[in-house]
This record gives structure tokens, sequence and C-alpha cells, in this order.
């Protein structure tokens, strides 16, 4: 337990969830870009969710020692890790359901008005497929199959540390 806790405020371990979340943003860009496989909206929330642990990690690193920043990090975290598996999971439905009139899947992502990433940066959050779509698998799981079982690990790993880090600062 007190491992986990320490875990917190070490710097190595949030420069481990930015590096890891950052490295998972690579690869979204490379699917896209090198494999030519077109993002839905679904997909672009995904990516959303991912650069919210990449925030967090950052967050998390720039004064893990300090309660106030260390909540800020856990907090992002939190929300980015547990809002991305929700999407991953409805994605999952969206690809699985047999009645077509189940789901839809909107063209332009609904970001807030102050801040339309759509707009500002295209080439990263613009969405060109179709939630549907099974376009990628592997060990028969889809992509939002993976990115569930990856989002669900990163819960975890936020469940597992807040809680140890409440339970140790407690005693």
């Amino acid at each position: 337990m007190n491992w986990l806790s320490a875990l917190s405020s070490s710097k190595k371990a949030w420069a481990l969830l930015a590096i890891s979340a950052g490295l998972f943003e690579v690869t979204a860009l490379y699917f896209q870009y090198v494999m030519g496989l077109e993002p839905c909206i679904m997909c672009i929330y995904q990516r959303t969710a991912m650069l919210g642990l990449f925030a967090a990690g950052v967050v998390g690193y720039l004064s893990p020692t300090n309660w106030q920043v260390k909540g800020t990090g856990f907090a992002i975290w939190g929300i980015s890790s547990i809002w991305g598996w929700m999407i991953a999971r409805e994605h999952i439905n969206m690809q699985t359901t047999t009645d077509p009139f189940a789901f839809t899947c909107d063209i332009v992502p609904n970001f807030p008005s102050f801040m339309p990433l759509h707009e500002w940066f295209p080439a990263f959050f613009a969405a060109t497929g179709d939630c549907g779509n099974i376009d990628w698998s592997f060990l028969s799981l889809s992509m939002p199959g993976w990115m569930e079982i990856i989002f669900a690990f990163y819960s975890l790993s936020f469940i597992a540390v807040l809680a140890a880090s409440i339970l140790v600062r407690s005693k």
C-alpha cells in the first residue's frame, strides 16, 4: 500500500503516465496517416481522453509533492480515464449492434463552442470515418476493444493509486 501511495509523489510515475499517453497518441496518428485508417467521432473523443491523460501526467509531474497540484492531476486522470472507457464501451456497442437505428454517429465533434478543437487542429481532431466500421482488428478485438482495455487499465490504476494515497495519508 505504501508503494502505491509513494507513486503519486514520484515524478517518474507521473512522467510514465504522460509518456504512455503520448505514445498512444503517436500510435493513433500512425494508424491515421501511415495506415490510412480514418478516425470516427468516437475515435476523436477517445483521442481527446488520451490527451487528458497526457495532461494529467504533465500536471502531476510539475509538483508531485504539492497536494493541490497532485489533486488536480488526479482529477484530470480520473475524468479522462473513466470517460475514455465509457466512450470506448459505447463505440463497441455501435460496432456490434444489429439494429441500424440504435446508434448514430455524428459527423462533427461536439466540442464546446469556446474550444472548437476540430476547427483549430483539423489534422488531429477532424472525424472522417464511420463509427460502425471495423477497419482494423488484432487478436479478434477491434480498435475500440483495445481502447476499452487500455482505458480500463488507466482507470484501475487511478483508483488504486488514489485509494492508497488517501488511506496512507489518513493514517
